[in-house]
């Protein structure tokens, strides 16, 4: 098994469709890749590309999103989300990122998540709960 390392690499390839379109504009004679959905789909990318690297139990959670929406891509186009570890800091994960749809580059940006063991994120989460019930 590979180790978490600048230089990774991962892609996937999604068609748009309607559901990935901005409700708002879903009345328009075309519909787009809504801005939220490649965020989505970047995370995605992102948490496919280190999962497999991951001890047993980790997973991954995003902190940072910065993206460039440059282009529409209509419903029924393909997009194709290219993720690339640029840096490991510890726990941190640093993503370069691009998208492109079957015709031109669509997005860029940079993502960063952090690796989480359940151990230390459940405890956390109850006592906020805790804290949030007792109010």
């Amino acid at each position: 098994m590979s180790e978490l390392a600048p230089g990774l690499k991962y892609s996937q390839s999604v068609t748009v469709t309607t559901d990935m379109t901005p409700p708002h504009l879903r009345g328009e004679p075309i519909r787009v890749l809504a801005t939220p959905e490649m965020v989505r789909l970047v995370e995605q990318t992102a948490i496919h590309a280190v999962q497999p690297l991951l001890k047993a139990g980790q997973t991954t959670v995003g902190t940072k999103v910065n993206i460039s929406h440059l282009a529409a891509t209509p419903e029924g186009m393909q997009a194709t989300i290219v993720v690339e570890l640029t840096e490991v800091d510890r726990r941190r994960l640093s993503f370069r990122f691009e998208v492109h749809d079957e015709v031109e580059k669509v997005g860029e940006g940079t993502h960063e998540r952090f690796i989480v063991d359940p151990e230390m994120r459940m405890p956390r989460l109850q006592a906020k709960l805790d804290a949030w019930r007792r109010r």
